[in-house]
């Protein structure tokens, strides 16, 4: 795991070795091992080094080719390395360390593109061709590790992470207005847009190609998520004996490292089930859970505290259990290092996150964790449920685009951003939603189908945003984290599950659900076990069905009543001051509406509220 950056001057002009130094620097926490610099007159590639596989110095990077053609600066695992390593070998192939870096880069030379195909694990890479003069970035299937770009006159740059950019000249941040209006209808960035002007992120499953003298930027998908219910449905045992199998083959296969590996053990059955099987071949791994201060909380929020289960399963597991007890006030004292690392606001409430792996940094440098579970196995049913309300495709994209306006009320977009509705009105933030589906080809539309579309999106889109908020966040603490769920294998098998496999009583929960959300006072969360149903299944071979019959509920801090109470102090310093930075883009007055409604517990505003601290932090640091 590592940092990666470069540039490519496409004018010819020569690199300078101090810039890229900076920006090489900026990464240094994503890999406090070791650095290195290649530059060949206009191309330059920066790394920085967290060492998992192979210790030694045959690791350093960037790495070259014998034949010195190929030039590599990477991030990432390929936990199917050694027999990638071994096909290769079998081609004439000789190598001179045991890293998965040298397997890239020989895999390259020999199939070109098409050696991304036969990668399983999570990267992002740059190489540099010499005899073409061409630069190739990618990133994983998944979206894994972050890759961003950008290109100003001819002037190509690429990183981890966009603050690499601020080292070179040719960059200064400006807000992207048009990202920020899509920020705060969806919480997230589901088009390639961040809120940097002229800073895209490469799309996940995709590769991207530069050359010296065509100038053009070409980026092409080379794979994508296709959840499709089967034509011809197998016996329930068949589906949970292979789900089984490839689960535990998921799991081992991310053990494989040179240093001591660890688990997150939130007491919820996708870590715990992750912690089970790894803590067969790891004796006496460690753990590490957060928990929460509830003296306060609500009653809705009191079970959020998961570290009686987690000690639980610790000792059932036998692992050496570290826990931390998250207070109130605990997110401002690291809200200013959270909004620099993370470096834009994406999906929700990550302070707890930022916790868990500064703990987990202290006694392991790799850690697994259970994210994609409820994206692959439909952990949301109160989501997908607010989005079949009809048999056209139309009709389910109309519902669904709606339920995901989680910030501002549709109705107040315009006078929210009063202060540049000028320069944004004409962006259609339905166009972006549906943009997503473009390349689906699976447009059916019965109750099983849309569902299968809701999953599409959300791995496409929140759980891209959960990937890169949680690499940088375990990255700004020198870890790296593995995440099972995501094994090429395990996601090809789980997308053609049917869906009965996964939501029990569709058409059941379907009618009760409908007069429940329109009860509901919120559309984001309802606490349920609706699903995930073969995934609770197989997993009670390993953990107690107190953990596999509980009720779905997300990592989050009882923000909605601390928000109200121990944190409104720092609410109102930061949001309700007249230099406030986000009043240059937002209308002040409708801000603190939403704001003093959650104050009134009229409307949970949680969302928005962490959204808006976040924001506010951000500008500060970056503009």
């Amino acid at each position: 795991m590592c940092g990666i950056t470069g540039i490519f001057n496409l004018d010819n002009e020569l690199i300078s070795s101090d810039v890229l130094q900076k920006m090489t620097d900026s990464l240094s926490h994503r890999g406090p091992d070791g650095e290195g610099l290649f530059r060949d007159k206009h191309i330059g590639l920066g790394h920085r080094r967290l060492a998992i596989l192979d210790l030694s110095q045959k690791g350093h990077q960037p790495m070259m080719t014998s034949n010195k053609r190929y030039i590599i600066s990477y991030n990432g695992e390929i936990y199917n390395y050694l027999s990638l390593k071994t096909e290769l070998e079998s081609f004439g192939y000789h190598f001179q360390s045991n890293t998965d870096t040298e397997v890239i880069l020989t895999a390259y030379s020999k199939w070109g593109k098409d050696c991304l195909s036969k990668f399983n694990g999570m990267f992002a890479f740059a190489i540099w061709d010499s005899k073409k003069k061409e630069l190739f970035l990618a990133r994983d299937r998944y979206g894994i590790k972050p890759l961003y770009y950008t290109k100003k006159n001819n002037i190509f740059l690429f990183a981890s992470e966009i603050k690499a950019f601020l080292a070179h000249p040719s960059y200064k941040v400006e807000v992207d207005q048009e990202g920020l209006l899509e920020y705060m209808t969806f919480q997230n960035f589901i088009s390639e847009k961040t809120l940097y002007k002229n800073v895209f992120i490469l799309p996940a499953g995709s590769f991207l190609k530069i050359n010296l003298y065509s100038k053009d930027i070409k980026i092409k998908p080379y794979w994508d998520f296709y959840f499709q219910s089967p034509n011809k449905v197998k016996d329930e045992r068949e589906y949970l004996e292979e789900l089984d199998r490839l689960f535990v083959q998921a799991v081992n296969r991310q053990l494989i490292s040179d240093v001591e590996v660890g688990s997150y053990l939130s007491g919820g059955m996708d870590s715990g089930s992750i912690s089970a099987i790894a803590s067969k071949k790891i004796v006496n791994m460690k753990t590490f859970t957060v928990g929460f201060d509830i003296k306060s909380a609500s009653q809705y929020e009191i079970t959020f505290d998961e570290r009686e289960n987690a000690l639980k399963l610790s000792k059932l597991f036998k692992t050496d259990h570290h826990d931390f007890l998250l207070k109130a006030q605990d997110m401002q004292k690291i809200i200013k290092s959270l909004s620099w690392h993370i470096e834009e606001p994406r999906v929700g409430q990550c302070y707890p996150n930022y916790y868990a792996a500064k703990l987990a940094s202290k006694y392991v440098k790799v850690v697994l964790s259970g994210t994609g579970g409820d994206e692959l196995f439909c952990g949301y049913p109160w989501r997908y449920y607010n989005a079949i309300f009809g048999s056209r495709f139309n009709e389910y994209k109309d519902h669904y685009y709606s339920f995901w306006q989680r910030l501002i009320p549709p109705y107040l977009v315009n006078e929210t951003f009063e202060p540049i509705w000028d320069e944004i009105k004409h962006i259609n933030t339905k166009e972006i939603f549906e943009n997503i589906f473009k390349n689906h080809a699976n447009k059916k539309n019965s109750h099983s189908e849309q569902i299968n579309h809701c999953l599409y999106f959300e791995a496409k889109t929140f759980l891209h945003g959960l990937l890169l908020i949680e690499d940088k966040i375990s990255m700004a603490h020198g870890l790296e984290t593995r995440v099972p769920f995501l094994d090429n294998d395990l996601v090809d098998f789980a997308q053609t599950l049917p869906i009965n496999l996964k939501i029990k009583n569709l058409d059941e929960a379907l009618s009760i659900s409908r007069k429940d959300l329109l009860l509901s006072k919120s559309k984001f969360y309802n606490k349920t076990n609706d699903g995930k149903i073969i995934l609770r299944k197989m997993m009670g071979k390993y953990i107690p069905k107190l953990i596999t019959n509980g009720i779905k509920q997300g990592f989050s801090a009882p923000d909605a009543t601390w928000f109200q109470k121990e944190n409104r102090d720092y609410l109102q310093s930061l949001l309700f001051t007249e230099n406030a930075k986000i009043y240059k883009f937002l209308k002040k007055n409708i801000i603190h509406q939403l704001i003093n409604e959650h104050f009134d517990n009229k409307i949970n505003n949680r969302l928005l509220i962490w959204s808006l601290i976040n924001l506010e932090n951000w500008m500060k640091l970056f503009l």
